[in-house]
């Protein structure tokens, strides 16, 4: 009897579990997707706005009040309308006390106004808990399915509860809250939207940068020189040669670029005795953005082998080699095959590939979806051993091919060296310094100073 009670109370649905009406000021396209979304997650949701009358853009099971009616049906209203139009609210005052009010405006500039648009609402309508949430999401990726980096939201506020309640509705919603503190941040975060790349603004202008020097730095060595004191046209190297000695000189040196800051800290935490001291801004800011550096260098990596790809099929490359096989042909005389020159190319081409694919892997345990799931001991192995092995099999490859150029007087044109030359100083400076880091004498101290040891401790226990 006990038995089959247990399991009709079993079926009998959990009335405890009803959503809470959820209003929404403002009928715009973000107010209709979020509430869409709220009705698919189970929330009865109340629109308040200035027409009552409904409109076929809004979501059929969703009802439309005045604003005074609608706040009065509902403990969260989702303010979803501009700062410029916020005075209305005060005339709503008594209504919303007490009630939770999140605020998911967006500015044009970042720093718009002195204070954020989330402080202003609660200085606006005092008597309310305002929290700072979905402002980071778009009404595109609501309406889609909040696929891929949408997903996250950040939430601030001052009222614990109020602040809980909003992060179980994004919950809800399939998205994933991220408590930023309390409504001081509420800034911060409305400034998240209005940045454009901000993590990539360096790597990208150092690249371009590097690309705009070394275009002209081979189009003066390869094209001009040539033009000057040979009177040979060669312009058309611009379109294929240029752009791949470019390509591997840049991912090279922003490969080591990676890998630099790492050695200065090193050197700065040896130096200074401790790891409780701030490293300077500037390479604190180079750290944090080693991740883009390295995905710029794939891509021009990634170009380097594109652009070897259609070495066979270019016009002057045929015509050399036809011209080679006529020559001979002519003499009727064989060049006799070079085993050493055999062995530089295929040790060249071998460095090339194996460098090749350990950035690629590199490039793919950088994603999301695959850091998330190694622990940090295997994360650190790869971007760290595997990234030192990597940009030792390039700095061979490239040292393979061009360093044949060091001796030869007649590589520097104006007595500008070749840009493979120039490309391996710092990926050799690099290694230097780490080899020599790593000798017991200097890494074992290291070791002890990122454990927590100092050598000249502020406090003594």
């Amino acid at each position: 009897m006990n038995k089959n009670s247990s399991n009709i109370m079993a079926l009998v649905p959990n009335t405890s579990n009803k959503r809470e009406t959820v209003c929404i000021f403002g009928t715009g396209d973000f107010g209709r997707a979020l509430g869409h979304k709220l009705i698919q997650a189970g929330y009865p949701v109340v629109f308040g706005s200035r027409s009552t009358q409904i409109s076929s853009l809004i979501p059929k099971d969703a009802e439309v009040l005045s604003h005074a009616e609608a706040a009065q049906k509902a403990a969260i209203i989702i303010i979803a309308i501009q700062r410029q139009h916020y005075n209305f609210l005060t005339s709503l005052a008594e209504v919303l006390r007490g009630k939770v009010l999140v605020d998911i405006s967006n500015n044009l500039k970042i720093n718009q106004y002195p204070d954020s648009n989330a402080e202003y609402l609660a200085q606006l309508v005092p008597g309310t808990k305002v929290v700072k949430a979905f402002n980071t999401v778009s009404a595109w990726a609501l309406q889609s399915g909040t696929l891929d980096a949408s997903r996250q939201v950040f939430v601030c506020g001052d009222d614990i509860e109020a602040k809980q309640m909003v992060m179980d509705i994004v919950r809800a919603l399939g998205l994933t809250p991220l408590d930023q503190g309390s409504l001081l941040a509420a800034q911060e975060i409305e400034n998240y939207p209005l940045q454009l790349f901000p993590m990539w603004k360096f790597p990208i202008l150092l690249s371009l940068g590097l690309t705009a020097f070394f275009f002209f730095y081979c189009l003066i060595r390869d094209v001009i020189y040539p033009y000057v004191y040979e009177n040979k046209d060669v312009s058309f190297f611009i379109a294929i040669s240029i752009p791949n000695q470019i390509c591997p000189v840049l991912a090279l040196i922003l490969l080591a670029l990676v890998y630099l800051p790492g050695v200065l800290a090193a050197i700065i935490q040896l130096y200074r005795g401790t790891k409780y001291r701030r490293f300077p801004d500037w390479l604190d800011k180079w750290m944090l953005c080693r991740k883009q550096l390295g995905l710029v260098a794939l891509a021009f990596a990634s170009l380097h082998v594109l652009f070897t790809l259609v070495i066979p099929i270019r016009s002057f490359v045929r015509w050399r080699i036809s011209s080679q096989t006529v020559s001979q042909a002519l003499n009727n005389k064989t060049e006799p095959l070079n085993t050493t020159k055999a062995w530089l190319s295929d040790s060249y081409l071998a460095l090339g590939i194996l460098g090749f694919f350990l950035f690629v892997l590199l490039g793919i345990t950088s994603l999301p979806s695959v850091s998330n799931n190694v622990n940090w001991r295997e994360f650190r192995f790869v971007q760290s051993k595997l990234g030192y092995l990597t940009l030792v099999l390039c700095t061979a490859h490239t040292l393979v091919y061009g360093g044949k150029w060091f001796l030869s007087p007649s590589s520097y044109r104006w007595y500008l060296p070749h840009s493979y030359m120039l490309s391996l100083i710092i990926p050799c400076i690099v290694l230097v310094v780490k080899f020599v880091l790593i000798f017991p004498c200097l890494d074992k101290p290291l070791t002890r100073i990122r454990q927590g040891w100092e050598r000249n401790p502020q406090y003594s226990e």
